[in-house]
């Protein structure tokens, strides 16, 4: 595929020969003749030096005196986003595998209260019970069991393996993937006089609204009463526990391996990275932002705010006290010198003391 085609394609402009013969995409520190690759975080512009790839994606704003420091000549193809127009390259070059088949494999059990909407796909040896409602062009992969009373929106995608129980809700174009669990029991125990522990019951569900993607082996708890809520345009990397009566706000991104407690609200548009924790029954503002392995032991409210560290602080002070953390063998050192001066010193004084009596 020439150049040209590609800018066309991405409706970029092209810095360089159009006529270049594009074969595969690749990353830019991996990338060789006949490959396109991307340039978006600027961390990675010192590749572009070292790079053997034909062409590079690049940004608008991307200044072409720049790019003529580099010691071999590259092409270019200039886009508004030079991320999502890899993501389309990739589509483009590496087309999806198959979908599942449409249709309803022989294998499945599907309950006679359980309805269908048109074109869908469940697989082999899936489980649909009583009083479901699958909406049109839904995919069940193989494996998965839909509990009594679930409803799965519209263009939905479950992967292989997944538990939906009872009552919970999915909404449109939602995409599960393989091993995760829905609407398992929340985390509720009451102690006993006796030292042991009364079962609290978990009568609640799990709604997930529309367009809402979810990793592997991820669950999320019903609530004890009530529901636990993902809205609409979360996307929850594999791995991440949410607690039973959280509710987690409108496009926010999870990585892996964060869990969350019991009855805690994440606002909007939020950023947490991976190994999170966040402890019960508090608040979190739109568009806050928490580093990798932070954990979240109050309410934070001011919005737009970038919080680090275990507990967790604001970004820049959290640097500073971690700066100040690994300056202390030196520091300690130092005091370990200046305490034996300061002994010597006192010790030359009462020496002196001692004379003049």
């Amino acid at each position: 595929m020439k150049l040209s085609e590609i800018a066309r394609l991405l409706n970029g402009e092209i810095v360089g020969n159009g006529d270049v013969e594009i074969e595969r995409v690749e990353k830019i520190e991996d990338a060789g003749p006949g490959d396109i690759t991307f340039l978006s975080n600027q961390k990675y512009r010192k590749h572009l030096k070292t790079t053997a790839a034909s062409a590079v994606l690049i940004s608008n704003d991307t200044l072409l005196e720049d790019l003529k420091e580099l010691p071999s000549p590259l092409h270019f193809v200039k886009v508004s986003d030079p991320y999502l127009s890899f993501q389309q390259l990739l589509d483009h070059f590496h087309p999806q595998v198959m979908p599942l088949e449409k249709g309803i494999h022989p294998t499945a059990v599907i309950a006679k209260t359980a309805v269908l909407g048109e074109g869908v796909a469940i697989g082999a040896h899936v489980v649909i019970c009583e009083h479901c409602q699958i909406g049109a062009h839904v995919s069940i992969y193989p494996a998965t069991v839909i509990a009594d009373g679930v409803e799965i929106g519209e263009g939905s995608i479950l992967y292989s393996n997944i538990t939906v129980r009872e009552q919970c809700k999915i909404g449109k174009r939602a995409i599960i993937h393989a091993g995760t669990v829905i609407g398992s029991d929340g985390f509720g125990f009451a102690p006993k006089d006796d030292g042991t522990y009364q079962k609290i019951p978990q009568r609640g569900n799990v709604i997930i609204e529309g367009d809402v993607e979810i990793g592997a082996n991820c669950t999320i708890d019903r609530a004890t009463i009530g529901s636990t809520i993902i809205r609409k345009g979360v996307k929850l990397d594999n791995l991440i526990h949410v607690a039973h009566n959280v509710i987690i706000g409108e496009n926010t991104v999870i990585a892996a391996q964060t869990g969350i407690s019991g009855s805690t609200k994440i606002g909007k548009n939020c950023v947490i990275a991976g190994q999170v924790g966040f402890v019960g029954h508090i608040e979190i503002a739109d568009r806050s932002t928490f580093g990798a392995q932070s954990g979240i032991s109050k309410s934070f409210t001011e919005p737009g705010k970038t919080y680090f560290g275990y507990p967790a602080k604001e970004h820049h002070q959290a640097l500073r006290i971690e700066g100040a953390l690994r300056q202390l063998p030196e520091l300690l050192v130092e005091i370990r010198s200046m305490k034996k001066r300061l002994e010597e010193v006192e010790q030359l004084l009462k020496l002196q003391t001692s004379d003049m009596k």
